[in-house]
Order: structure tokens, then C-alpha cells, then sequence
């Protein structure tokens, strides 16, 4: 392809055959106003009506089909050409001189912006009060039905008009009245503040491929809504909200809260609820693409247990799943889990072992905190070591986590993957029973701790020395090393958690006929996952919640039951575990047995002899780097956070490897690319019923079978299942793709002493940028000049700058900061100190 030159503004410029003027300009950052083009939507020149388009219950049959000719915003004069031509669509021709700002340009611009402000409100646009304005309370009296939309302060629209200008004549904006479409999931429609720029249409229709959104002509005004029926599910939306990310106004506005600040972590929740920060969306797609083993490997640049983690995870990534205000969440976990069950090379072959450092570490420990420790920092090239005190490496992995949960196989799989890329591992190594800590310390360039809470926490309670009294975490062990563990026929589980799940259901295993839980929590507090609840029903489980244990009661030695007593709260007013008592309310639960499943508890006897210091019975570590007060010593896991979850230990693991990585030198580095880089590909298509498909159920055994044995409960998706259910998939992350729209251009001026010896010294208000145009700082002040001046001597940070005088210098200060704090959800520099002077 050949170049061309032309000549815009006065300025040579060369590009491509094929680019359009509009390209060439912004090419060299000559700005030309645009309203129905966006950088990531095709033309809209030539955009076709439906026959009839839906505004809730109102169907609109178009009175024309003629094509739509586009905003007219972008027109420049082209020398030797008679009429405007449109920068958008318009290519370059070789020798061509183009202006794109002359008097007569901007009056007509101003007169092709008024159809659009014709029918939208303006009022708000031509007030000397805008900036930082609620919209609460308006001192020129506007009704509230005439003013401006919330996004007022940060709208595209206004942007727009402050370029280009108001136009004349324009008449008083008269409310129509159209009801606004908030009932249906993710983003609402308003389409009194639709101006008919058919962005969302070639964002619904071009870009996705979706078509559930459409326009229509009515009186010769373009009227936008769903193509098949009231609601955007009556027409195949995929609620992608592609149409709400181009929306140059309010019409379109997301439900939730979304500033510049938050909008990954509220756009796609599933990867921010991650506590591993693993690349949900990704890996789902990936699955419904039947590319299995990639994604596996996105899994795996995250954690190194994708087999364990999609059987036991907590997650969060579903509760915060936005497919579930459409109908049901994604089921993300057991698609990790399908992922993970193909067993693929590509990771392994991906997974480069940097070269050798030179550098010993020792892993004390090796449940998800310290195996994951163990390989990222044998990823990084360090000789990694890990202690185990028991005979087999897996922690509370593979003593307290029942096998109908995590199968042996499934655990030793993946920890055989981690000790093939060459971790060495030392079982039945106590460290204080075999080997002191100083002596690693002597041996080891780092110690990692990861003991975990592998203890069962022993409450004060009457009659737990009986011996058919257990403890959860005692009993989970002893049924996971094979012993001969018996039960009676009626077992009383005392805690609500799922160690008090796993007990019940494994007390049933081993032949219990009654196991009934009593918890201080009520039903809907319990701490136990829901679906570890609901299973633990469904084999017949028999929940008491709100009860706490007064007594365990016997008969010559034998226990009979458990004396409980109500609880009417678990926590004090400052959210302390402190519960209360209503001792006028007992009740006595049968029991042959009792099972206490009331929380872990970490075996410290290791830190005997040395400078690390414990808390409460955990390990004191800074929580940024997990290091202790020994140097060269750091903890993580449950011995330092306390009971929690896997995949936050998994976390620790990472977090520990980075520190130590850099304490011996690195730079901590962790970002690993097992999976090769996908072409991003924008369209969805459409698809009939897509809002209304469920969610596909897990294959499980029946709960009488279940009692039978310890096989695995969930037996795993088919290729076909998740295939299906990866396919249900929002797609949430595609809007991050979508680029931004280009806005006029900002009046900031570089910060040097030559710029700013040209500011009045008058009273005023100036801000402050750093090279990202980043606003810093924003100050009214009595003398701007000798202000600036002290800011260059003190604010290395400072690369722009803009001022603008007004000897009301507090009060439009103020505006300023309330508009700031409205649009990103804080003030300049991250700082929420000054809210108090502010309001």
C-alpha cells in the first residue's frame, strides 16, 4: 500500500492509501468534532432503519427507510470541492489541502448540532454554575425535568457543545415524558436524553453482531430501541453493555456506580472478586472455544492447583458474577475444574524454569500456602526445599478435607506437577522436632513458614473429656490416614463452618444413622458455604441453628446428648466474636456422640528459641511482605491469617515467593505467560433465548448413593456441559476493549517557569497534572502567579497545568473538587481528608 501526502491546517502530513481525513488529522493531533463516530464503530453513513423499533411497550413502525447520513459534525473544506465534505468517511487523495476550522465551518457545525440538542435537555449547558453542580439544587430555578442528566460535569455531550458552541435559536427544551426502562438487568434507558446518534445500534448490530437494538424514523426524528418485542431479552441482548460504554449521554447508563476509578473492578467483578487475581473471563472463553488446554494454562499463570481449587474453592468469582442479575451466575469454578481435569502439556511446556540463582529457600510446611510458594520460587530458578512433618506433603489439603470433596489422585497430581519441575521434599521433617529453625536459617538463604491451622481449637465446655467426644479437625485426620474410626448412631456436630459440614457428612459415611448440627449462627449466618449447607441437607443432615453448647451430658460415662442454649448473637456491636446468650432458652439435642467443629488452631512450637513473634496464637508478618522480626524469615498462611480459605493461602503462597524472591535479589517478577496471546475478536453474534438459558447443572452422585462411600460427590462436566455453560458467559470484559471516545482538547499548559511567568498574578483557581494529565492538585488562591511559582520550586510531579481567574477563588474551588470527587470517586492525589473543608 502506498502513501499519500496531503496538507491539513497548514501542516504537511503522510499516511496510508485508504485513511480517511479524519484519521490523518487526529494522526498529528488536529482535532475535528465528531458525535456519531467512535474509534471502535463502523461509519454510520448508510446505517439502515428497522421497520419498526420497541420503546418498552410502544411499538414505533419507522416512516422511512431511508439511511441514515450521519451527524454532519466532522464536515472540513477540501480545496477544489464546493460542498463540506465528511472527515469521517471521506478518504485522502494525494495533493489534497483540507481546513477543518474556519468561521464558517464552526456556524455550520452549530447548525448541524441542533436537531440534537433540538429534543434533549440543555438548560444545564449554557449555566455559568455546571461545573461541580449536584443537579440537587439549582439556583436558576430549572425544573428538574428540564435539567441536565447525572452525567453532567463528565458527558461527551457537553464536551461537545463547549467546542463547538450553542446553537442559535435553539428553543426551550419541552419534556416529553418517556418513561424510563429501569425493570431489566445491568443498565437502564432513557430515552428522553437519547439524541439518535445510532452508536449503540452499530455497537449492538456491527460491532457485537447482537441486532437487539435497532432505530426507527418518527417524524423524521431517529428513534432508538429493542428490535423484537418490550424488553431487550424479547430481541437475543447478550447484556454485554457495549451500547452503554458508547453512549456519548445519559440514555443509556449502567446501574451500578462506575467511575474511571472502578471500572474494571465493577465491569468485570469476577476477576476483581478473585482473590488470586486469576483471568476468569479469559479462561471462559477459552472453554466455550474448546481450546481446553490454554485454559488450563491461564488458570496455572495464577495458581498452581487449578484441580484442587475447582473442587473447594469459595468462590467469590460467582457471587459477584453480573450473569446472575440476568438470571443465574456462571459456573466458574467448575469450569476451572473441567479445565483442569483434561490434564494438558501446554502450561508445563510453556513454564520456562528460569536459571539458577544460587539461592536455597526453605518452605516450612506444605499445604496451598507453601506449595505455591514453593513453585514460583522454583519457577524463578531458587533451590526450593519444603518440610513436611507429616508422612505426605498436602497439608489440611490431605488431612482435613474429606475425599467425597477432594479425591487423593486429584491432590497428588498436581503436587507431583509442582515436584517435577524439581522441589525437593523432606516428609516426616518436624521443624522443632526434627530440625530447629536456627539450623535452617544456618543452611537455607530464606525460610518460608506455612505451618497452617492444623490443631482443632478447644473450647471450655463441660464434658468434652468424655470419650465419645471428638474434635472436627482430630476427627477429619484420623478418617484421611485410614484409621479405624467409629461412630455411633446419633452424632451431635457442634459449629457452622464447613469443617462442621465435612464432619457431618463424613460421620453419615461411617455409618451414623442421625447426625444433627447445632450452630451459634442462625440459618442464613452461617459461615459455611451455601452449597456445602445444602448438601449436607440433602443427605439428610439436620441443622439447629442459633444454639450454642451449654453441656455435654452422660449417663455412667456414655454420652446422651448436648445441653444447648440459645444464641441471639454470634458478634458485638464492634464485630467481635462475642456471642450472647438467652439462658432462658435450652433445649437437649440426643447424641451418642459429639463432634466439636469450632475452628483450627496453629501448632507454634517451632518459634521456640527465635526472634519471630506470634499474636493470639498466629504469627505476627507485615502484611505487604510477609516478613517476620527474624531477618531472612517470612510466614503466610492460616499461622498468619487465621482459618480462611485455599485459594487466599494460594495467595499468600504468591505473595511470600515475590518477597522472598526480591529479598534475595530479584525483582519479584511472578507474571507468567503459559498460554499463548489471543487475536481479541469483538463480535458475539446472535443468539435466540440467550437471556433465558440455566445455568448447566453438575453431574452428581444421588444423595443415598453418596452416604455409601467417600467417591466424589460432583462427578465433573462433560465437554458438552461446558461447552454450554462457558457459552452463557456475558462476556463482560469485551467493553474494556472498546476504545475512548476523542474529546476536544484540554487548555493545559506546560509547567515551566516560562509558561508561568505569563499568569496574571490575580486571584484565582489553577490545577495541577502529572505526564498522564492526572489531576494532582486543585487550589483557589489570592495570587496564582506566585503560587505556581512556589509549585515549581516544591512539586516535582507537576508536568501541566491550567488556571482561570475569578476572585470568588474558594467558591469555584469548591465546584471544581465537587465535580472531581463526583466523576472519580475521590479527591486529587487519592486524598478524602480535605471532604470535611469541602462540604
Amino acid at each position: 500500500m502506498g502513501e499519500i501526502t496531503l496538507t491539513i491546517d497548514d501542516i504537511k502530513v503522510t499516511v496510508p492509501e485508504g485513511t480517511t481525513i479524519l484519521d490523518a488529522a487526529r494522526g498529528v493531533d488536529i482535532y475535528i468534532p465528531t458525535l456519531c463516530f467512535h474509534p471502535s464503530l463502523p461509519t454510520s453513513k448508510g446505517l439502515e432503519p428497522g421497520e419498526f423499533i420497541y420503546r418498552g411497550d410502544d411499538k414505533i413502525s419507522s416512516s422511512s427507510q431511508e439511511q441514515y447520513q450521519g451527524c454532519q459534525l466532522c464536515i472540513v473544506e477540501v480545496e477544489g470541492q464546493d460542498e463540506y465534505q465528511t472527515a469521517c468517511n471521506t478518504l485522502v487523495a494525494g495533493g489534497m489541502t483540507v481546513r477543518t476550522d474556519t468561521p464558517a465551518l464552526q456556524q455550520q457545525r452549530r447548525k448541524n448540532l441542533f436537531p440534537y440538542l433540538e429534543h434533549h435537555p440543555h438548560a444545564c449547558l449554557t449555566c455559568a454554575q455546571k461545573e461541580g453542580c449536584s443537579r440537587t439544587q439549582c439556583s436558576a430555578n430549572v425544573p428538574e425535568d428540564e435539567r441536565c442528566c447525572p452525567l453532567l460535569g463528565n458527558c461527551e455531550l457537553e464536551r461537545l457543545v463547549d467546542y463547538v458552541g450553542l446553537p442559535e435559536g435553539l428553543p426551550k427544551y419541552v419534556p416529553r415524558g418517556i418513561p424510563v426502562l429501569d425493570q431489566e438487568p445491568l443498565f437502564n434507558r432513557d430515552y428522553n436524553l437519547c439524541i439518535g446518534c445510532t452508536r449503540c445500534v452499530r455497537a449492538c448490530q456491527e460491532l457485537r453482531g447482537i441486532k437487539a437494538i435497532g432505530f426507527a424514523y418518527q417524524n423524521s426524528e431517529i428513534v432508538v430501541g429493542s428490535t423484537e418485542g418490550p424488553l431487550l431479552a424479547d430481541s437475543a441482548c447478550k447484556y454485554c453493555t457495549a451500547c452503554v460504554e458508547v453512549c456519548p449521554t445519559g440514555a443509556l447508563t449502567d446501574k451500578a456506580e462506575v467511575t474511571a476509578a472502578n471500572k474494571e473492578e465493577i465491569l468485570v467483578p469476577c476477576a476483581a472478586a478473585c482473590p488470586a487475581n486469576v483471568d476468569v473471563p479469559r479462561y471462559v472463553r477459552l472453554v466455550a472455544d474448546g481450546k481446553h488446554a490454554e485454559a488450563e494454562a491461564v488458570i496455572r499463570e495464577k495458581v498452581p492447583f487449578p484441580a484442587v481449587l475447582g473442587r473447594i474453592c469459595f468462590r467469590p468469582c460467582e457471587e459477584a458474577c453480573r450473569r446472575a442479575e440476568v438470571n443465574e451466575p456462571m459456573a466458574i469454578c467448575s469450569l476451572k475444574r473441567f479445565a483442569a481435569d483434561q490434564r494438558t502439556d501446554l502450561w508445563r511446556n510453556s513454564l520456562g524454569i528460569a536459571p539458577a540463582t544460587g539461592r536455597r529457600v526453605a518452605v516450612v510446611g506444605s499445604g496451598p500456602a507453601g506449595l505455591t510458594a514453593a513453585y514460583y520460587l522454583r519457577a524463578l530458578g531458587h533451590a526450593v526445599t519444603v518440610f513436611e512433618a507429616e508422612s505426605e506433603p498436602g497439608g489440611m489439603l490431605r488431612w482435613g478435607v474429606p475425599a467425597h470433596r477432594l479425591p487423593q489422585e486429584v491432590l497428588q497430581q498436581e503436587i507431583d506437577d509442582l515436584l517435577s519441575m524439581g522441589v525437593e521434599l523432606k516428609a516426616n521433617s518436624a521443624i522443632g522436632r526434627d530440625l530447629s529453625l536456627k539450623e535452617l536459617q544456618q543452611e537455607y538463604d530464606a525460610v518460608f513458614l506455612a505451618v497452617g491451622t492444623q490443631l482443632a481449637r478447644r473450647i471450655p465446655v463441660e464434658g468434652t473429656d468424655l470419650k465419645s467426644v471428638l474434635w472436627g479437625m482430630d476427627f477429619l485426620r484420623d478418617v484421611r490416614q485410614g484409621k479405624d474410626v467409629a461412630v455411633e448412631d446419633r452424632v451431635a456436630v457442634i459449629g457452622g463452618g464447613g469443617v462442621a459440614m465435612d464432619v457431618a457428612m463424613t460421620a453419615l459415611r461411617l455409618g451414623a444413622k442421625e447426625v444433627q448440627v447445632a450452630s451459634l449462627e442462625c440459618r442464613e449466618e452461617m459461615p459455611a458455604m451455601e452449597w456445602e449447607i445444602e448438601e449436607a441437607v440433602e443427605e439428610g443432615v439436620i441443622l439447629n441453628p442459633s444454639w450454642g453448647p451449654q453441656r455435654v451430658v452422660s449417663d455412667n460415662g456414655r454420652v446422651t446428648g448436648v445441653d444447648l442454649v440459645s444464641c441471639i448473637s454470634v458478634f458485638d456491636e464492634e464485630g467481635r466474636f462475642n456471642p450472647s446468650f438467652d439462658e432462658s432458652q435450652t433445649t437437649f439435642l440426643e447424641a451418642d456422640m459429639v463432634i466439636l467443629a469450632v475452628g483450627q488452631a496453629a501448632d507454634l512450637s517451632l518459634l521456640e528459641n527465635s526472634a519471630v513473634q506470634s499474636d493470639g496464637g498466629l504469627i505476627k508478618a507485615d502484611q505487604e511482605t510477609l516478613s517476620t522480626a527474624e531477618e531472612g524469615i517470612f510466614a503466610g498462611g492460616e499461622a498468619v491469617s487465621g482459618p480462611s480459605s485455599v485459594v487466599e493461602a494460594t495467595c499468600m503462597g504468591r505473595l511470600a515467593a515475590i518477597s522472598i524472591d526480591q529479598y534475595l535479589g530479584g525483582d519479584g517478577n511472578m507474571e507468567l505467560a503459559l498460554a499463548p496471546a489471543e487475536e481479541f475478536d469483538p463480535f458475539m453474534g446472535r443468539e435466540e433465548g440467550f437471556a433465558q438459558r440455566a445455568r448447566v447443572p453438575m453431574p452428581s452422585l444421588p444423595p443415598e448413593e453418596r452416604q455409601r462411600s467417600f467417591d466424589e460427590i460432583h462427578l465433573g462436566y462433560d465437554e458438552q456441559m461446558a461447552q454450554q455453560e462457558a457459552g452463557r458467559c456475558l462476556r463482560c470484559d469485551y467493553r474494556l476493549h472498546i476504545l475512548a471516545p476523542v474529546l476536544p482538547p484540554e487548555k493545559w499548559l506546560e509547567f515551566t517557569s516560562e509558561v508561568v511567568e505569563t499568569v496574571p498574578e490575580l486571584a484565582g483557581v489553577y490545577q495541577l497534572l502529572d505526564e498522564e494529565k492526572n489531576v494532582l492538585a486543585i487550589k483557589g488562591v489570592m495570587n496564582m502567579r506566585q503560587a505556581l511559582e512556589e509549585e515549581l520550586e516544591t512539586n516535582d510531579q507537576v508536568r501541566l497545568f491550567v488556571f482561570e481567574e475569578d476572585e470568588m477563588y474558594t467558591k469555584r474551588e469548591s465546584e471544581l473538587l465537587q465535580q472531581y470527587l463526583q466523576q472519580f470517586g475521590e479527591l486529587p492525589g487519592g486524598g478524602m481528608d480535605e471532604l470535611d473543608d469541602l462540604f
